[in-house]
Parts: structure tokens; sequence; C-alpha cells
């Protein structure tokens, strides 16, 4: 199947992008699984390890994506995009949390 595809009317084109080619189902009901956890630890009023919880899994599929690539279970768009996203993240919440706790 072509890598890319031409729309009909601009002339651009735009990256194959299909359910079948990306990620796993079982690494996503994981991840999927630690969202609940981190709901429920928020919901007991535990937003540390709630926010630790997204923060890690965040973290720990980023470095999945960048160390297997190609053979990733997890996969959204380019390796680039995945890693940055979820490196984001984790710091992100990490570094809110933080700065909210020190107010």
């Amino acid at each position: 199947m072509a890598k890319n595809r031409q729309r009909k009317h601009t002339g651009e084109t735009h990256p194959y992008v299909s359910e079948a080619h990306e990620g796993r189902p079982a690494y996503e009901w994981v991840v999927a699984a630690f969202v609940a956890l981190s709901a429920v630890l928020a919901l007991c009023d535990q937003l540390f390890w709630a926010t630790l919880t997204i923060a890690v899994i965040s973290m720990v599929s980023a470095i999945v994506r960048l160390v297997l690539r190609t053979r990733s279970p997890w996969k959204i768009r380019s390796v680039g995009f995945d890693c940055f996203f979820g490196f984001a993240l984790g710091i992100g919440l990490l570094a809110t949390y933080a700065a909210i706790m020190l107010l």
C-alpha cells in the first residue's frame, strides 16, 4: 500500500495512517489500566500517587517507543512525536505537581 496518499482537490499529500499498523491492543489496555488506577487513586485523595502513575506510564511508553522504534507496541505517529509527547507529559505532570506543592 502507498506510504502517502494524495488529496483529490488540493494536491497535498499526507502520511498513510491505519489502525492496523499502529500499536498493539494488549499494551494499550495496560496503559488504560494504569489510567484507571490513577483515577481511583485521585478519587481516594492520593493525588501524588495518581500524578506519579500517569507520569511514569507516560515516560515508560516513550522509552519503549524510543528503544523499540518500529517494533514498539505503543505507536501514535512518528518515533520523535511519540517520545516528545511521552516525556513532555511525564516531566510536565511532575513539575506541575511539584510547583503546586511548593506554593
